[in-house]
């Protein structure tokens, strides 16, 4: 069994990375280590906030860190919320204050023009040292009003591509097999596969 630990306090996170790598790795997060602070997230991007938080991370843990950087991008806003999704309506913002937000900034776009996506950048390191990143992407539009009680952030309001139905009313199981982190964490358990002997596994 492959053990990794999640630089993440997001317990909605670690469950739905818990869930998509699957039974063969063990997953713990930083909800266990009170002692260690949260990472200063001031990249410019996605993948240079993951960077720091798994390399941070992994300097004081034992084994693999992975950690993520994931966000709504939506085109009408020149990709705004971006990196700064989990906090769009402020530092300590809600689900709700964040969606409120952001649809408030586009009364006056018409839904034709809503095109969205989701971002997800991983990132997995050892010893301070990063290893590699891995990137997911789902395309998809912003809808109004809110629709579906499932999922975090800002699934109520994003529809996927191709599906006549939002991250907030599909069931954990379907949102797995489409969402952005679901694309970045298949790539991760491929290459966790590829060179699994060398790296080992930490307990």
């Amino acid at each position: 069994m492959q053990h990794l630990i999640v630089a993440t306090r997001n317990a909605h996170k670690t469950r739905e990375i818990q869930r998509i790598l699957g039974a063969d790795f063990a997953i713990r997060d930083l909800s266990g280590y009170p002692e260690i602070p949260e990472t200063v997230e001031n990249g410019e991007a996605f993948e240079e906030n993951a960077v720091l938080k798994a390399t941070a991370a992994s300097r004081q843990l034992p084994g693999l860190v992975v950690a993520d950087d994931s966000g709504l991008e939506v085109e009408a806003l020149g990709g705004a919320p971006g990196i700064h999704s989990a906090r769009y309506a402020g530092q300590n913002a809600t689900n709700k204050q964040n969606i409120d937000k952001l649809l408030a900034e586009l009364t006056r776009i018409e839904r034709a023009k809503r095109s969205a996506r989701f971002r997800c950048v991983i990132a997995l390191a050892r010893e301070g040292k990063l290893l590699c990143t891995f990137e997911g992407v789902v395309e998809g539009v912003i809808v109004d009003p809110p629709r579906g009680a499932n999922g975090f952030g800002y699934d109520p309001v994003f529809m996927p591509a191709g599906i006549d139905r939002t991250f907030g009313q599909l069931s954990p199981a379907e949102k797995d097999r489409l969402s952005h982190r679901a694309h970045a964490l298949k790539k991760l358990r491929v290459r966790l596969s590829s060179f699994s002997e060398k790296l080992g596994t930490s307990h």
